[in-house]
């Protein structure tokens, strides 16, 4: 007997198309014990389905491998100008707060009046 390999069988399938026979699924054999078939489903990380796409539609590794690397990123400073923003606006709103808190407390007619102004300001902006 020989080392060689086996040639490579092409069969031809009952629709006409050909196909290699080793991609055919092995026939059914019959156990002498019922198998347990354990089957574990797992889902890939969303950056790798993104890489799986985007090289299936013909970009570069260099694209992919950029927004794998720099989504994250951009994700990051997003959420975190967000939380300045946020931030700015709640010292915004204790000092307005402030200073009709302390215009009313200056009392008298115009300090009164200052703060009925200042009020129908903040209500107009809203």
């Amino acid at each position: 007997m020989s080392n060689l390999p086996e040639p490579v069988r092409v069969v031809q399938l009952p629709d006409g198309t050909y196909t290699y026979a080793d991609h055919l699924p092995t026939p059914l054999q019959p156990a002498a014990a019922p198998q347990v078939v354990h089957q574990h489903i797992h889902q890939a990380p969303p950056d790798r389905t993104v890489q799986r796409i985007a090289l299936g539609s013909g970009i570069g590794a260099g694209t992919v491998a950029a927004g794998v690397y720099f989504g994250p990123l951009l994700v990051g400073a997003l959420t975190a100008i967000a939380a300045n923003l946020a931030l700015l606006v709640f010292l915004a709103a204790v000092l307005a707060w402030g200073v009709v808190s302390v215009v009313r407390s200056v009392g008298g007619p115009d300090g009164r009046a200052a703060a009925k102004t200042l009020a129908k300001a903040r209500k107009r902006r809203r």
